[in-house]
């Protein structure tokens, strides 16, 4: 079988001249080499950066795809503890006004339940769309998970005065809201 340059000379698509001269190039090339070294395939180069590259791509798409999923599995744990613990509110009729994304917001609850919201007995969470009352150790368990779910929870330790409260004597007005 006939060598490639052989099979081009003959089809006409090269002569001698332009062989005698690929050669000594090539000759030339080896020749200035130093010894020791390899010869170094520009493909195979090429080929390994390139395995490289989509090994990185994919272990970043990999991570991407991960951490969705944990954010997906969180945010399906708060939706639980809140099915399974919200407090219902149907015939509240006292508005309990609050911040939320610079925004007020104003919810309808019960009159024991503003005073316990007051205190930091109930919390108002934010899931799916809508705000909802738990009670305090259910809004700790979801601000583990996620403190941004968690909208109002008053600190009971700097409120909740007890029985050292310099005011117990002082009687509030029923009409008095803030």
């Amino acid at each position: 079988m006939p060598s490639l340059q052989d099979q081009l000379m003959k089809a006409g698509l090269a002569d001698e001249k332009k062989v005698k001269a690929l050669k000594k190039e090539k000759h030339k090339q080896r020749k200035q080499q130093p010894k020791g070294t390899l010869e170094v395939n520009e493909a195979q180069e090429r080929a390994l950066q390139a395995r490289a590259e989509k090994a990185e791509r994919d272990r970043k798409l990999n991570q991407q795809r991960h951490d969705e999923a944990q954010r997906k599995a969180v945010q399906a744990q708060i939706r639980q503890l809140v099915e399974a613990n919200q407090l219902p509110r149907k015939h509240g009729e006292t508005a309990y006004q609050f911040v939320h994304d610079k925004k007020i917001k104003k919810i309808f609850v019960e009159e024991p339940m503003l005073d316990q919201l007051s205190w930091g007995r109930l919390a108002v969470v934010f899931v799916n769309d809508a705000y909802e009352l738990v009670a305090e150790g259910v809004a700790r368990k979801i601000m583990e998970r996620d403190p941004s779910a968690v909208v109002v929870l008053h600190d009971r330790k700097k409120d909740d005065l007890g029985a050292d409260d310099p005011y117990a004597d002082y009687e509030i007005p029923d009409d008095l809201m803030w």
